[in-house]
């Protein structure tokens, strides 16, 4: 059974709770640590609850037809295998980025795509493991995701309802309940048309448990609806500049667009309110004065 209540690192997130707030560096920093500094320093800066990278051994990532494929890149013209490697970063850089994210302090995380990449990534103290859309139907990865007890948050792009289903299965399972499932429309960038937020009720319902929304469009809107609709955990690439290199540079946001997200979800979720009906102290004062009590 889901738990409907999860903690992530010093945040307990429940039905009533704030959006818990997810940049995705994911590769956005080209594997270069400064411009990870900088990201980090940015989601920071702007209220973000926490930065996630992605964790790949490319030997075991990249499917076999990809490894050969000839790429146009910063380094030259390489192999699409050659060119993953270049972008991961290894334990050095890991060490960096815990020691960096503490000192902020803010959290961190990453996405393992590959079975010695959980093992490394269950070197550090992280809040969470994030499961990718393209492994959410790896069993061996969810059974060693859900044995460390972490709670796992985890997107469900490029999955029927019934493939859902088999990963709900093993989550519960192999787990203690503690996931959050993400609506995702794994399109980099996303269509308006077809991200099909109500899909997040129909997560919630079905399952029981909380839900979330990972965002790849290109605008605001539909993060801060997703917000609105109950999402609890929110995940949204972010970059320096759109004119980067990389492929997930486009459906990324810019540091002013992280600063104006998270202060519409705020201000989104604070209007929607409780609940409950309330004479609040303005219009109190209006009773007042239009029926004299």
């Amino acid at each position: 059974m889901a738990n409907k209540e999860i903690k992530l690192g010093n945040r307990i997130i429940n039905k009533q709770s704030i959006p818990y707030l997810i940049a995705e560096i994911g590769i956005n920093h080209n594997g270069d640590m400064q411009i990870a500094k900088k990201l980090i320093d940015a989601a920071n800066a702007t209220g973000w609850d926490a930065v996630k990278f992605q964790k790949r051994c490319p030997d075991i990532a990249v499917p076999e037809a990809q490894k050969n494929v000839m790429r146009d890149t910063p380094w030259g013209r390489i192999t699409y295998l050659d060119y993953k490697k270049h972008i991961e970063f290894e334990k050095p850089e890991y060490d960096t980025i815990d020691d960096y994210c503490k000192q902020k302090p803010i959290a961190w995380s990453a996405s393992p795509w590959d079975m010695p990449s959980l093992e490394f990534l269950l070197q550090y103290d992280v809040p969470f493991i994030k499961i990718a859309s393209a492994t959410n139907d790896n069993e061996d990865i969810l059974k060693e995701a859900c044995k460390s007890g972490k709670p796992i948050i985890i997107s469900t792009g490029m999955s029927t309802l019934e493939e859902t289903d088999r990963t709900v299965e093993m989550l519960e399972k192999y787990g203690n309940g503690d996931y959050i499932l993400l609506h995702t429309n794994s399109s980099y960038p996303a269509d308006n048309a077809e991200l099909n937020l109500s899909v997040m009720k129909t997560l919630e319902e079905r399952y029981n448990c909380l839900v979330g929304y990972s965002g790849h469009e290109m605008n605001l809107e539909p993060t801060v609806v997703a917000a609105a609709l109950g999402a609890k955990v929110i995940e949204r690439h972010i970059t320096l500049s759109h004119d980067m290199w990389g492929t997930d540079q486009k459906a990324s946001l810019e540091v002013h667009a992280m600063d104006m997200l998270q202060k519409r979800i705020s201000s989104i979720v604070q209007a929607i309110g409780d609940g409950e009906k309330h004479i609040y102290e303005g219009e109190a004062a209006a009773r007042t004065k239009l029926r004299g009590h």
